[in-house]
C-alpha cells in the first residue's frame, strides 16, 4: 500500500496541504482516510497530486469527506460521465473563441479580455443551507502562464489579518445574497468590466425569480474556537437590516480589503495540472477564479459534499426543499 506524503502547501500560509500517494490501493484505508479528514479539519485546504483524472476518482476521493450532495440550480449543467452515482457532480466549461467581438460572458479587468473570471465567494451563498465542501480538477485548462488559476483565502488568518476598524465593523453583521451570478449586478468592490451576458442568463433568471433572498453571518465561529470571515463581493446584495447608504458603503470597503488581500500574500493561487484534485472547507475559505484569455479551452469539473454549518436561513422562512419543489 502506498504511503502519503503531506506536507505544507506554503510555508508563508498558516493553512493549506499538499499530498500525494493516494490511490486505489489505499482510497479505503479507514487509516488513511480518517488522517486526511483530520488534516482537511485543521488546514481547511488540501490539493491531492498525482491523482488519477477520472471522474470514477474524484467521486471516491469526494466520499472520504461525506456524502454527495445535488447541486440546489437546475441550470447548471451537470457531468455525464459520473451517471446516477455521483448526482449533483457539475461541468464548468468554456469553449475557447478567438474571436475579439465574441463578448458573451467576458469582463475587462486590468486592460485584459477575460473568460471564466469569478469574484471572491463561497459556494451555495444563495442558499439557506452550505455544502461542506467542493472537490475540484480542471482536465482543460490555459497554458500555464496565461491565467485560469482558482485562489483560496482562509476566513480563519483573514479574520485575524483584517484591519480592526473593518473587522469590528463587518462583526456581527448579517449578509443578504442571491442567486443572480450575473457579473453586472455586482454591487460591491468592482474592478472589472462586464460585457455580454452569457444565452443561459435568461433561465437562470426563472430561478431567482424564486429563490428567496438568503442570509448568511459575515462572521462565525467554529466549534473548535476560531472566528471566521466568511463574507464575499459574488451575489451579495446588502447588510441586513441595514440596506443603506452607510451599510453599503461600509460593506464596499470590507469587499474591497477581501480583493486586496486576494492580490497580495494573504490568498494560495492554484496553478492547475490535469491531475490535480483539490478539496476546500466551504464553510470556511473563499475562493475566486483570475479568468483566462477567451481563446482558450477552459473545463473544471465540481463535486459538492453535503455538511451545513446550520447558520444560513431565508428570508422569509421557508426551506430549500419548498424551493426546489417550486423551481420543478
Amino acid at each position: 500500500m502506498s504511503e502519503l506524503v503531506i506536507r505544507d502547501l506554503d510555508e508563508s500560509l498558516n493553512f493549506g496541504s499538499e499530498v500525494d500517494g493516494l490511490g486505489w490501493d489505499n482510497i479505503e484505508d479507514e487509516g488513511v482516510r480518517q488522517k486526511l479528514r483530520d488534516l482537511f479539519v485543521e488546514r481547511g485546504l488540501i490539493v491531492f497530486r498525482n491523482m488519477e483524472p477520472t471522474a470514477k476518482m474524484q467521486v471516491a476521493l469526494s466520499k472520504i469527506f461525506g456524502p454527495l450532495k445535488d447541486h440546489p440550480t437546475k441550470t447548471t449543467p451537470r457531468d455525464d460521465e459520473t451517471g446516477d452515482e455521483a448526482q449533483g457532480v457539475i461541468d464548468m466549461f468554456h469553449k475557447g473563441n478567438a474571436d475579439q467581438n465574441a463578448n458573451e460572458g467576458i469582463v475587462v479587468r486590468n486592460g485584459k479580455r477575460l473568460a471564466r473570471f469569478a469574484p471572491w465567494h463561497f459556494d451555495h451563498c444563495y442558499n439557506d443551507e452550505l455544502n461542506y465542501a467542493g472537490v475540484l480538477r480542471a482536465p482543460l485548462n490555459a497554458p500555464k502562464g496565461e491565467g485560469g488559476r482558482t485562489g483560496f483565502m482562509d476566513g480563519i488568518e483573514l479574520y485575524r489579518q483584517f484591519p480592526k476598524d473593518l473587522r469590528d465593523q463587518i462583526e456581527g453583521k448579517t449578509i443578504i445574497y442571491t442567486l443572480d451570478t450575473r457579473l453586472s449586478k455586482q454591487k460591491y468592490a468592482v474592478d472589472f468590466e462586464p460585457l455580454d451576458e452569457l444565452p443561459s442568463t435568461a433561465m437562470l433568471l426563472k430561478e431567482v425569480a424564486i429563490f428567496p433572498r438568503a442570509m448568511h453571518p459575515a462572521v462565525w465561529t467554529r466549534e473548535t474556537g476560531e472566528k471566521v470571515l466568511h463574507a464575499g463581493p459574488w451575489m451579495a446584495v446588502g447588510v441586513e437590516n441595514d440596506e443603506t447608504a452607510e451599510g453599503d458603503a461600509m460593506f464596499d470597503a470590507v469587499c474591497k480589503e477581501i480583493n486586496r488581500r486576494g492580490e497580495g500574500t494573504s490568498a494560495y493561487w492554484h496553478e492547475w495540472e490535469p491531475t490535480d484534485m483539490v478539496i476546500w472547507d466551504n464553510h470556511r475559505m473563499l475562493h475566486a477564479v483570475e479568468g483566462c484569455d477567451p481563446k482558450y479551452d477552459r473545463r473544471t469539473i465540481r463535486s459538492t459534499i453535503k455538511g451545513d454549518y446550520g447558520l444560513g436561513y431565508f428570508e422569509d422562512g421557508k426551506k430549500i426543499g419548498e424551493v426546489l419543489r417550486e423551481v420543478a
